[in-house]
């Protein structure tokens, strides 16, 4: 196989396109021929080494869409030719292995495209709205960087469940984009006193669910906005990872929980349950989007780590192979 590949961390040119041998699925696993993978902002942190617990080399990647090109022992849900999506480290490449519960059919109305979009980012806002706040119809939420692959995903699960949203973003076109696709109230968290604006949108009750995602930049002020037991979901930090605030945020019974579906025992029997359950028939219907801004050759893999570094794209970038 083909595979983007790591052996020291660095700028763009750390990555390299290099022929490896095809991975062996162990048991629970399945191997996929990738068509098409997503791009994290993760990533361009494993490539740089400011990405905790990476070890090299490293195959970069963390999502595709393709079809089963073998399985391992003991699976019976899934057989050679079929059309999936999956979350998985090293999908960069031409062929992947996948724990086969974390790996989902791709209903028939789906492209590959669609489906790398999904994994990553609808299972990380789908943990953090579902499994761990429990959103409710007629609850408030707030989407920080509701821009990106799990934010987008956040205002669509938010919606459906009957929630009203405000979503925060760097640039007036991504909110214009966000509203596009029925956030209630948006915010440039870098122009605007959104605090403010979030109080009076929601009438000085403030949210009672923030996905939160940039960290010490900002998590001080969705501190500010939430309403009396509202809930935290934290599940990012690019603006830092230390953060100051006041305790008295506890007057408030304010709940903060930070998250990572990599190490929560929730995240198998739970999240990925239930998302299996409830939001694979709403994309099989159309009402779930994974949204695409970009399609690229998978050959493109530095420009799309600019793109995504540069904060440019609304949705997902996918790489797709020739």
């Amino acid at each position: 196989m083909k595979a983007w590949i790591v052996r020291e961390f660095g700028d763009l040119n750390a990555m390299k396109w290099e022929d490896l041998p095809d991975p062996e699925p162990a048991p629970g696993q399945v191997r996929i021929n990738v068509v098409t993978s997503g791009i994290n902002f993760a990533e361009t942190r494993m490539r740089a080494g400011t990405y905790s617990g990476i070890a090299l080399p490293l195959i970069l990647g963390m999502e595709c869409a393709g079809t089963i090109d073998k399985v391992g022992e003991g699976v019976t849900q899934f057989k050679p030719g079929d059309r999936v999506m999956a979350r998985t480290r090293g999908s960069h490449a031409t062929k992947v292995v996948a724990e086969a519960a974390k790996t989902h059919p791709l209903p028939a109305n789906m492209s590959f495209e669609e489906g790398a979009a999904v994994p990553v980012g609808w299972h990380t806002a789908w943990h953090a709205l579902v499994t761990v706040a429990n959103a409710q119809p007629g609850q408030k939420v707030l989407i920080e960087a509701v821009a990106s692959s799990v934010g987008s995903a956040a205002l669509q699960i938010a919606k459906q469940r009957g929630c009203w949203v405000g979503g925060t973003a760097s640039r007036d076109d991504k909110l214009k984009k966000a509203k596009e696709w029925g956030c209630d109230a948006v915010y440039n968290y870098k122009t605007e006193d959104w605090v403010t604006m979030v109080k009076a949108d929601t009438k000085l009750h403030g949210v009672d669910i923030a996905c939160a995602t940039i960290g010490a930049e900002t998590l001080e002020r969705v501190l500010d906005c939430m309403a009396n037991e509202g809930k935290v979901c934290n599940y990012g930090s690019t603006g830092g990872i230390v953060v100051t605030f006041n305790l008295r945020v506890g007057e408030r019974n304010v709940s903060i929980n930070t998250m990572s579906i990599d190490t929560s025992p929730r995240y198998i029997p739970e999240t990925v349950a239930t998302f299996n359950a409830q939001a694979l028939p709403l994309f099989a219907s159309g009402k779930f989007k994974g949204i695409v801004d970009t399609v690229l050759p998978m050959s493109d893999l530095p420009k799309a780590h600019e793109m995504v570094n540069d904060r440019r794209h609304f949705g997902k970038v996918i790489m797709k192979n020739g």
